[in-house]
């Protein structure tokens, strides 16, 4: 049988099913597995993504776009393929995509990571013959610590910054990382307080208000918010936290909130050189990819035979896996994930 997914100038087809996923081209038939704007793009002629990232996807794509949205697990036929689609753990909606032909079956993962976020549903390992997969962070130097001892780092970053009249401004990405740091420090308050509105709003760049807005409706619970906007004269941020995306970092938007600590939540931040050369006063290691003990946990739980990794340090991780006796080689794609520490808006 012939590869049931190939790479194309459109990106990922699906033959069998005459679909593409993720396509950085208009198409006619677009399965997307999540709504960062380097796998959702407007102008496809149909899509089909998750209920649960709906949201997202109509913000990204346009409201009145035609889509199919589809559970967790249900199972669709198009073409000679049937498809599904599972949780990726990456962001709200995040999908893996599950091609079945004539017995063979093909995972796409998408974006996934393995650990713990109470802002989107768990990664679910779906057991393929081929897995497509991710390689973002694909060196054994990327190991995440628990999501708890980041967020208590967090925290007690923003009270360090409160007892000495500073205003803690917290770079992170506009979809995904933002929502997940708003839930994390949830679990420091009392729930009782949340609810009735008591505690102290975390101010936002205007960027990330709608997504936030998003995430609030889909029934994600997170700490109160309020735009940062327009501040009158004289305002005081001290104490107060401020999250705001990379490329505002530098910027004359930053001068109101003197003196201030910056801190940038990222995978990235794993490696203390990238602080430096980025100049934040603090750095937390907090990504929505997986590290490399997931990556290989992971491809271990699907049982795939073939391993086609995309997108990051695919040569470390494909050297790995034919040591292990694994087929593995490169599937070149356009996604970029979270490559940068300057990129505003990747996950």
């Amino acid at each position: 049988m012939s590869d049931l997914v190939i790479a194309t100038d459109s990106g990922l087809y699906c033959p069998a099913g005459d679909f593409h996923i993720d396509p950085h081209r208009k198409v006619p038939r677009a399965v997307i597995t999540h709504g960062h704007a380097d796998h959702a793009r407007p102008g496809m002629g149909h899509y089909w993504a998750t209920k649960a990232g709906e949201g997202l996807m109509r913000a990204r794509v346009g409201r009145d776009s035609a889509m199919t949205l589809l559970d967790y697990g249900e199972r669709i036929t198009m073409g000679r393929a049937t498809v599904s689609l599972h949780p990726a753990g990456h962001v709200l909606g995040s999908a893996q995509v599950r091609i079945e032909v004539a017995g063979e079956v093909w995972v796409v993962s998408g974006d996934y990571k393995r650990c713990a976020d109470p802002s989107c549903a768990p990664f679910e390992p779906v057991a393929c013959d081929t897995f497509i997969t991710e390689a973002t962070f694909a060196l054994p130097v990327y190991r995440w610590d628990a999501p708890a001892v980041v967020a208590q780092e967090i925290f007690d970053w923003w009270q360090q910054c409160k007892a000495e009249g500073k205003t803690a401004v917290l770079f992170c990405y506009a979809l995904g990382k933002a929502q997940r740091v708003l839930a994390e420090l949830t679990r420091f308050f009392d729930a009782d307080a949340l609810a009735r509105g008591e505690v102290e709003p975390v101010l936002l760049h205007g960027a990330m208000t709608p997504l936030v807005e998003v995430y609030r409706k889909a029934g994600v619970k997170m700490m109160p918010t309020e735009a940062v906007g327009t501040p009158p004269k004289g305002a005081v941020f001290a104490g107060r936290l401020i999250l705001a995306p990379p490329g505002a970092s530098g910027t004359p938007w930053m001068r109101r909130f003197a003196p201030y600590s910056s801190g940038f939540a990222s995978g990235w931040m794993r490696l203390r050189g990238t602080r430096r050369r980025e100049a934040y006063d603090r750095g937390f290691t907090m990504s929505d990819h997986t590290d490399w003990p997931g990556l290989i946990r992971t491809i271990e739980e699907t049982g795939a035979k073939r391993v086609l990794a995309t997108h990051g340090n695919t040569d470390a991780l494909i050297a790995y896996l034919k040591e292990k006796g694994i087929d593995a080689a490169e599937l070149k794609t356009a996604f970029e994930g979270e490559q940068g520490a300057t990129t505003t808006e990747t996950a």
